[in-house]
């Protein structure tokens, strides 16, 4: 037979309602009191039947992460540092991976029936624009993470990625790098992490006096290692003189440092190369990378903070809030004088 309220209540010897108001983190209890339940859970092992208290409170204690693509290491660490903040808080975390589709795919997973099974929904947006605002007015707690939606109907929390490009573009010119290659960008994109990011880096050579030169920036379709490696391998039969790679992100710098390395060149001397994100495997590579930190814990806090704001507030709301973080200049082995 499962274990209930009731046996869990009689073990610890408090009532049914001590043990509900323990369970859903009520903070008015004394820690006696909430020790000697957590207790009895333990020893029983009871597990709560989160579909049966969705049904009497009208929350399932769960929230869903929509992200594009799992593969990128950066959105496996932004999940992972999410499940930490709601974890805390005594959530559940439902990921939802949404790949490098259209813009209806991506609808159909925001809208899809798994997220009616949620309480809130961080999103983190891909191909939809700011004409597609009005689309992101749903009943569920909403809150927004990355780029592409600009004041919509509600919470966004970002990196500055314009700044980060910027600050990573005069750290290389600070060494005296001019030939310096924007990595990354996506043709005729102006919002969107590589519009942003190819802006910051203009930014830099424009405050610099260095000339743009629009053979040094280089499109990719995604941003994997093997975009960046199989870009650098098409810049270096070009012909093209470099001394410089700001990557927009961790993994095209490391996929083409690698092509760099492998073409007898030296990094850092004969190239300097900086990536984005400060993802775990830029301490591990050879060089080193040096490269920005976005501050993706206080995203993720600070989003999951905001919807669950959102989802205490109910139909009343809230008024739209934007977070931006401030990035910081990691330098390791890659930039190294």
């Amino acid at each position: 037979m499962s274990i209930t309220l009731h046996d869990v209540a009689k073990l610890a010897g408090v009532s049914i309602k001590t043990v509900s108001n323990v369970i859903n983190d009520y903070p008015h209890i004394r820690p006696a009191t909430r020790t000697r339940v957590l207790e009895a859970i333990d020893t029983l092992g009871y597990r709560p039947n989160l579909q049966a208290r969705g049904l009497r409170s009208g929350r399932t204690g769960a929230i869903s992460l929509i992200i594009p693509d799992l593969r990128n290491a950066y959105f496996a660490e932004l999940a992972d540092a999410v499940m930490t903040s709601a974890h805390e808080r005594g959530l559940y975390v439902l990921i939802e991976q949404m790949g490098s589709g259209d813009k209806a795919s991506e609808l159909a997973v925001l809208l899809g029936p798994r997220m009616q099974m949620v309480d809130g929904i961080l999103y983190s947006v891909l191909e939809l624009g700011q004409e597609d605002a009005h689309l992101l007015d749903i009943p569920t707690p909403l809150v927004l993470l990355g780029d592409r939606i600009f004041d919509g109907p509600t919470d966004h929390v970002t990196m500055q990625n314009a700044a980060g490009s910027r600050i990573a573009t005069e750290h290389l010119l600070s060494l005296g790098r001019r030939n310096i290659v924007a990595l990354g960008a996506h043709e005729n994109e102006v919002i969107g992490s590589a519009g942003l990011r190819l802006s910051g880096y203009r930014e830099a050579l424009d405050a610099a006096g260095v000339p743009f030169r629009p053979e040094l920036v280089v499109n990719v379709g995604t941003w994997h290692r093997l975009d960046g490696a199989q870009a650098m391998r098409a810049l270096l039969a070009s012909g093209v003189p470099f001394d410089g790679v700001v990557a927009f992100n961790d993994a095209l710098a490391l996929g083409a440092m690698r092509v760099v390395q492998e073409a007898g060149l030296s990094v850092p001397r004969d190239v300097a190369f900086i990536g984005f994100d400060d993802i775990d495997e830029t301490r591990y590579s050879l060089p080193t990378l040096t490269t920005i930190d976005p501050r993706q814990a206080e995203i993720a806090d600070v989003a999951v903070g905001w919807l669950l704001e959102r989802i205490a507030a109910g139909p009343a709301g809230i008024a739209p809030r934007e977070h931006l973080t401030t990035p910081r200049l990691v330098q390791r082995e890659s930039t190294l004088p």
